[in-house]
């Protein structure tokens, strides 16, 4: 048997008004409950995690001799890591994979 996908299809189901599908769906935009942020989307906070006030205060030391800056994916590595010198310049291993 065929079936026309593309055609409406209507059942005893879908006689229903759209007040009675209201009334029977909880009204999540009206729930107290905890609302989850997009940074912590599980809720899991830590004790005393109000680092609002830290300041990170981060060394940065410039690359050393036995190290280069691959030219693909602009990472510090090591002289070990490095593959060949392209016209470009440097290209790590995992690059040139």
């Amino acid at each position: 048997m065929a079936t026309d996908y593309d055609a409406p299809r209507k059942s005893e189901d879908d006689t229903e008004s759209i007040d009675a599908l209201k009334e029977r769906v909880p009204d999540t935009r009206s729930s107290s409950g905890d609302v989850e942020d997009a940074d912590n989307p599980t809720g899991f906070e830590l004790p005393g995690a109000d680092l609002s006030d830290v300041e990170l205060d981060v060394v940065v030391l410039p690359a050393q001799q036995d190290e280069f800056t691959c030219m693909n994916c602009f990472l510090v590595k090591h002289r070990s890591q490095l593959d060949h010198e392209g016209a470009d310049g440097p290209i790590c291993k995992e690059c040139a994979a």
